[in-house]
């Protein structure tokens, strides 16, 4: 991989300190990870400089890339280990499988556009990580043959939590996502314990897209 123009390195800093410190993001581990993961070789060339900006990007079909501040604060809302298996919902240009994969053992990423699909596939290969598993389908099945997984994280609302993903969690896990409808949403943060009783904490009014259903989910 070609050495980033210092000014995307400056940029990446700013967006660390500016947008994540300052808004109460404190875990060193997420921190650093997204100090380290660089955003712009996620997105269009045209918006590259536009990268580290405090939003959202599209990224086509619909669908966005995170804004950095809520990538960080789901992230951290994971509480991940390094032997943690993490399972993530529409993972899009995969971003946040990217920094998800530098906190733990193993990222198993669902989404359902095929083209997004391939993106992410292509830029986590660019980058060498080679702990993300993808698959293509329907993400609210979650990804049976793998599960339980110690933290879930869907990048995309529903009024209620899938069945599909309420049965992916471990005990012990976490799972985050927002939840309700396209007038809003709030991120909310579900953990199971050991006696699978979950409770629920809500982090934040957040605006996601909305998490889809496939009729005829496919894998590849």
């Amino acid at each position: 991989m070609e050495r980033e123009p210092p000014s995307l390195a400056r940029a990446r800093a700013a967006m660390v300190r500016d947008q994540l410190e300052r808004r109460g993001i404190c875990s060193p581990a997420v921190l650093e990870c997204m100090g380290r993961v660089p955003r712009h070789l996620f997105v269009d060339e045209s918006l590259i400089q536009h990268a580290y900006q405090d939003g959202p990007l599209p990224i086509g079909h619909g669908q966005t890339i995170s804004q950095p501040y809520m990538v960080a604060l789901m992230t951290e809302a994971l509480d991940l280990k390094p032997e943690d298996r993490v399972l993530e919902i529409g993972c899009g240009c995969g971003y946040q499988s990217a920094v998800l994969a530098g906190l733990c053992s193993r990222v198993y990423a669902v989404e359902r556009v095929p083209q997004l699909f391939d993106r992410a596939r292509g830029n986590l290969m660019r980058l060498g990580i080679r702990n993300v598993s993808l698959r293509l389908g329907d993400g609210t099945l979650g990804w049976p043959d793998e599960a339980p997984f110690e933290a879930v994280l869907a990048a995309a609302y529903s009024r209620d939590v899938p069945e599909g993903l309420r049965n992916s969690l471990a005990f012990g896990g976490r799972l985050v996502m927002p939840v309700g409808d396209s007038e809003g949403q709030l991120l909310v943060s579900f953990s199971r314990g050991a006696d699978g009783k979950v409770s629920r904490r809500t982090l934040v009014a957040c605006r996601f897209v909305p998490l889809l259903r496939d009729p005829k989910p496919t894998a590849r």
